[in-house]
């Protein structure tokens, strides 16, 4: 295992991976990057970085390597690409939603063909907004010796890790964090679609909230692109009815009634087209029902 990280390969230039970028190179790591649209990269060329064609040639001469891609499939797509090129004793990061049975065949995989390299698996908690300010959650399971070694890596772009334990519990923690989260925005669409009814507005609803107990800013800040009718994606609606199917696959389904109902009518949702949209567009949806 690597004992200092200077160089990390972002692999995955999303929102939250060209966030993760971005704050990375403001902490003077070299920076490596990958994406396979290439233009979403090309502005980190300014800080310094060096942006790669394909995932293999990203990977080179990086202590460390964070992967944060759209699936499953897609991840374990790339890294299969990367064993190959990935430095000796290199550490992965994973830390995009992809589910606890992905997790551990990716784990699996460097095993098998890369017993030198670490695996960490380190979802987070937080969308764009968040992300760009070094703000989110980190959510990291694996060898408690990397700790220390990926704290720096940590630190730079978010404000907190939880150590949950061996491999999997970190994405096991994001799927219960994920549950949480998709059943408020759920109820927070159908309460404002029922405040809109009886003749209220966002503003009023927030206004009787702020203050009390349920004022969760997730909240404010939702029920702001519902009054503005925007809904600028923080996190697209696609990508979260994504995460509520693993959720709600990873539990039982007699315990979960609500989860599993949410996922059938956000995929009416990005089926009737509103999947590029923040998934605060639920309410906007369910409006016109």
């Amino acid at each position: 295992m690597q004992t200092k990280i200077n160089t990390v390969a972002v692999l995955g230039l999303g929102a939250m991976g060209h966030a993760f970028a971005v704050n990375l190179a403001k902490k003077s790591f070299n920076l490596r990057a990958w994406n396979r649209s290439e233009e979403k990269g090309s502005d980190l060329v300014q800080y310094g970085a060096t942006v790669a064609r394909t995932p293999a040639q990203a990977v080179e001469g990086s202590q460390a390597v964070i992967l944060m891609l759209a699936n499953a499939e897609i991840t374990l797509d790339v890294v299969t690409q990367t064993l190959a090129s990935l430095d000796n004793n290199a550490i992965v990061i994973q830390m995009g939603t992809i589910g606890i049975d992905a997790t551990q065949q990716l784990n699996k995989l460097l095993q098998e063909k890369r017993p030198d390299v670490t695996f960490i698996d380190a979802p987070v908690s937080g969308t764009k907004q968040p992300a760009e300010m070094a703000q989110i959650a980190i959510l990291a399971s694996g060898n408690p010796d990397a700790q220390p070694v990926v704290a720096p890596v940590f630190d730079a772009i978010g404000k907190v890790t939880h150590w949950l334990g061996d491999v999997g519990a970190g994405s096991a923690m994001k799927l219960v964090v994920n549950s949480w989260l998709i059943g408020m925005v759920q109820s927070l669409a159908e309460s404002q679609c029922l405040a809109s009814q009886l003749g209220f507005t966002p503003e009023t609803l927030w206004s009787v909230l702020e203050g009390g107990p349920l004022a969760a800013p997730y909240a404010k800040n939702k029920l702001a692109m519902i009054s503005e009718g925007t809904f600028t994606p923080q996190m697209q609606l696609k990508w979260a009815l994504k995460d509520a199917k693993l959720a709600a696959t990873a539990g039982e389904a007699g315990q979960t009634p609500n989860l599993q109902s949410i996922t059938e009518i956000w995929q009416s949702a990005v089926d009737a087209g509103f999947g590029e949209k923040d998934l605060s567009v639920i309410a906007q949806y369910l409006a016109q029902q």
